[in-house]
């Protein structure tokens, strides 16, 4: 196939990438938001609205019943559109909704007015699409895993029709809470009243698909840009599946609102070398790159073209107990939990703002509503790095299931910073654990997504950003069989509390909030479920003449439909 000029540009800068890097300095992680700058009204705007930006990874699915990622969930957002669209302000607003909905004195049942919208191909957006794409979501068939996560508990009948079909029962989904009452009329019914509705119907797992495109289409769909439907900002018109490393997006003409979509075309390449990221953006081959390693960030401290961001996402090792006796040990789980030093690995590794996490949620996101006071604040530091204390677990865990020494398969990704917090996690857990070797498996992350559903790990370095603003986008990750637990664990005191929050405290803000801290202790300072590692900041380099990126803390990362450049 015929190569871009930007592609080109891309490989020779990897190419001189180590030569300029050497002029640049060190190496190190970030993550970050960009917006770019706001409009100050003076700016012109630029005649050509196109922008050249990079990323770190492929996109793994473009499908929404499928997606578990940011990445995914990122372009997808930006191509599609649901009831509701998070705005520049990380606030949710109506979309392919025309309007708020109606609802029943309780606000479980919920009666939508669609706008006329239309999809790329012509035909309009109806309140089919919804139910269609909702129930796929949910069938076991379809084995999503944010069909059963975003909609267990929350959309009726999703918890019945996921434990039918675990149980080996017959199920319906037809019996999910959503009706098309007509072709422009959607009616959904909840479970229990949900406080963060407007931020579920925002999410990628939400939006509509056509039924009739995706039956056509069979196993192809979302497999290119020529097997998708879009119905948001923009159409794909180039992406060759999850292997592609350069993929491009144009403004869609058929968007109902596509008077306040600026920019024309968006080229977006992969390139997993931070250094090689920065060495293409100086030479103005791209107008942004994506989060920066830490040892360039240090370079750019006053530059206005850097923007941190302290993101509400906290990365954690997940410890997998499938078929591993040693990490079914509590033990074993607190001292790998105690056994690596988080400050030097946050000031050394990461270098970057990042914060020590000693919990599983993160700082500076939900607000306890009985005190006022942040939530990390509250609950305080439930597990911490101390190397005495991990030894003392570790010798009690080994006599515990009578063993002298052990090897465990340690999964992570293939980017830069990710190879370097894999090696420096081998180093401190052999180095404080006597007996324990670590064998190191970095993939990309397609691969580490497979492997993750799979369960073919025993520790992963995992992050997780939340889905809407609200504590459960946490708290409910971790129950037994949950779509995203994966490793096996399970607590029936610890589902219990997840259960409550969820169906009877609902409108008592003050004891869910209770009940949910509870829940946090029970999973991470008695359990050791996970063992938390840092709260993520992010830096990217983004050219001054980009304005209005949405960037935000739940969800999908950016959106770029209000973005627009202006003359230099």
């Amino acid at each position: 196939m015929k190569k871009s000029k930007f592609s080109l540009l891309l490989i020779l800068t990897l190419v001189f990438s180590l030569i300029l890097a050497a002029c640049s300095g060190g190496d190190n992680e970030t993550g970050g938001e960009n917006d770019g700058g706001k409009d100050d009204g003076k700016a012109k705007v630029a005649a050509t609205q196109e922008l050249k930006i990079l990323d770190s990874s492929e996109i793994p699915t473009m499908d929404t019943a499928l997606a578990e990622g940011s990445t995914s969930f990122d372009y997808i957002n930006n191509v599609g559109e649901g009831l509701y669209r998070l705005d520049l302000k990380n606030k949710p607003v109506p979309a392919m909704a025309e309007g708020e909905p109606e609802m029943n004195e309780d606000k479980t049942v919920f009666t939508f007015k669609l706008r006329d919208a239309k999809w790329s191909n012509g035909d309009p957006v109806t309140a089919h699409d919804f139910v269609f794409a909702w129930q796929r979501a949910i069938d076991p068939k379809t084995a999503s895993s944010y069909g059963p996560y975003m909609m267990g508990g929350k959309i009726k009948g999703a918890q019945e029709i996921t434990d039918a079909a675990a149980a080996k029962k017959s199920y319906d989904v037809k019996s999910l809470g959503v009706v098309a009452k007509d072709d422009k009329t959607l009616e959904v019914t909840l479970d229990k009243p949900i406080p963060y509705w407007e931020d579920l119907f925002a999410f990628p797992t939400f939006y509509p698909q056509q039924e009739k495109f995706v039956t056509e289409k069979g196993k192809d769909y979302a497999s290119n840009k020529d097997n998708l439907l879009y119905n948001g900002p923009f159409v794909m018109t180039k992406w060759d599946g999850p292997t592609g490393t350069e993929w491009v997006l144009e403004k869609n003409d058929n968007y109902w609102d596509k008077d306040n979509v600026k920019l024309t075309k968006l080229t977006f390449n992969v390139v997993k070398d931070s250094n090689a990221q920065a060495t293409a953006f100086e030479a103005g081959e791209v107008d942004r790159t994506w989060k920066l390693s830490s040892d360039l960030v240090p370079q750019y401290e006053g530059d206005e073209r850097l923007v941190n961001e302290l993101e509400k996402t906290t990365f954690w090792l997940k410890m997998n107990q499938k078929n591993n006796e040693a990490l079914q040990n509590v033990n074993i789980r607190r001292a790998i939990a105690q056994g690596f030093n988080k400050e030097d690995f946050v000031n050394s590794i990461l270098n970057n703002g990042s914060l020590v996490a000693n919990g599983q949620m993160p700082k500076d996101f939900v607000t306890d509503p009985a005190s006022g006071k942040d939530w990390r604040e509250v609950n305080g530091d439930l597990i911490k790095f101390d190397a005495e204390a991990a030894k003392e677990s570790w010798e009690k865990g080994l006599k515990e299931i009578g063993k002298k020494e052990l090897t465990i398969r340690y999964l992570g990704g293939d980017t830069e910073t990710a190879k370097k917090t894999s090696e420096y996690m081998k180093n401190q857990l052999e180095t404080n654990l006597p007996g324990l070797t670590i064998k190191v498996e970095n993939v990309p992350f397609a691969v580490r997504l497979e492997r993750d559903n799979s369960q073919d790990y025993d520790l992963q370095e995992a992050g997780w950003g939340p889905d809407y603003r609200d504590p459960m986008s946490f708290s409910d990750l971790f129950v037994t069989g949950g779509g995203s637990n994966r490793m096996d664990y399970s607590n029936k005191e610890y589902d219990a509390l997840i259960k409550k929050a969820r169906t009877e405290l609902g409108d008592q803000p003050e004891e869910y909030y209770k009940t949910l801290l509870e829940a946090e202790k029970i999973l991470i300072e008695e359990d050791v479920a996970v063992a938390p590692i840092y709260q993520r900041n992010s830096a990217t380099l983004t050219a001054t003449k980009i304005k209005d990126i949405a960037a935000y803390d739940y969800g999908p990362d950016y959106s770029y439909k209000w973005a627009y450049v202006v003359e230099e």
